[in-house]
């Protein structure tokens, strides 16, 4: 179903416009901060915390980076003629979707971009990152988790596969998992894309700060845990964050972000989206991992720094409304 674009639209691009031009930076970064709470590590009332962020090591792209966007009107109703969604009640559409998810995990905002763009109601089950009790009916511990009519399946990329093959997707938009540029590009997500994230997101001790706050305050935690979570997991956080750029080689942490903003524009060769009129998979994924973190600093910096602006917009309208069932 078509989405108009009215004044709503126009207002949240001229919105953005006086945010991005009051907040723009440098794009040079300074990466030697100070550390917070030095003595965080050794404290023995950070034991829950600890195992977090090992499995943050283990899974280091939880948090993406996202922005505001400004770009022509006319681009943003171009872009709201690009999605034709799967009906509901077509062959293979799924009647009762479960998504097992932390908001801020690019993971799940991949496949919550799925489930958007293809107009599939889910629900949402925040899942606490502490004590994973949302998900202790399930022998596998990491999000997302999706139940489609009482089936499980996992991770990001594999859930998106059964999905698009079993509502027959490419049918329906010209998509195709079989099409070798938008495979490239698929696994460029999770294995380059997502790499570039968490160095700029808690590149410093505020940035860290900012991204914790995010999280927390989006997240399924307790007072007390949302509490120590906001500081003592920023101060964690900021020191992972070095070890994933040594360990991915990142030498210019915003300077790698701005480089991969710029590779995914080129590879649209001048097209709206690597679909051409319409988004592919590889559009949805770049798009779902950027999502959840619009308000971070490093994603203004990107929008400021890249151009890749215009495709977002375009994207997010394409997109449209979120179809999560309100609970």
């Amino acid at each position: 179903m078509n989405r108009a674009v009215g004044i709503s639209s126009l207002r949240r691009a001229a919105m953005a416009a006086s945010v991005i031009a009051s907040t723009a930076s440098s794009p040079a970064a300074a990466h030697n901060q100070r550390a917070l709470y030095s003595g965080f590590a050794s404290s023995a009332k950070s034991n829950w915390l600890s195992k977090i962020f090992v499995d943050q090591i283990k899974s280091p792209a939880v948090v993406g980076t996202l922005f505001f966007s400004v770009a022509a009107s006319s681009l943003v109703q171009d872009a709201a003629q690009a999605k034709e969604p799967v009906r509901e009640g077509a062959k293979g559409f799924p009647k009762d979707v479960v998504l097992y998810q932390y908001e801020a995990c690019p993971f799940c905002n991949k496949v919550k971009a799925f489930l958007d763009y293809y107009s599939i109601p889910y629900k949402v089950v925040e899942v606490n990152p502490i004590s994973k009790k949302e998900i202790k009916w399930s022998d596998y511990k990491k999000v997302p988790i999706l139940t489609v009519d009482g089936e499980k399946l996992v991770n990001s990329s594999d859930i998106i596969a059964t999905l698009f093959e079993r509502i027959d997707a490419e049918k329906a938009t010209g998509s195709s998992v079989d099409d070798d540029e938008e495979k490239e590009w698929l696994g460029w997500v999770d294995n380059h894309l997502v790499h570039v994230l968490s160095p700029n997101i808690y590149r410093t001790t505020g940035e860290a700060l900012e991204s914790f706050d995010y999280i927390t305050t989006h997240g399924n935690f307790s007072f007390m845990e949302r509490a120590v979570a906001k500081y003592a997991g920023a101060t964690a956080m900021y020191f992972v964050a070095k070890k994933l750029k040594k360990r991915h080689n990142i030498t210019d942490e915003r300077k790698a972000l701005y480089d991969s903003a710029e590779t995914w524009v080129d590879a649209l060769k001048g097209r709206d989206f690597l679909g051409g009129t319409k988004p592919n998979l590889a559009d949805l994924g770049v798009f779902g991992v950027l999502r959840p973190i619009r308000h971070l600093r490093s994603g203004k910096d990107m929008v400021d720094n890249t151009r890749i602006g215009e495709w977002y917009i375009r994207m997010e309208e394409a997109v449209g409304e979120s179809c999560r069932i309100k609970q």
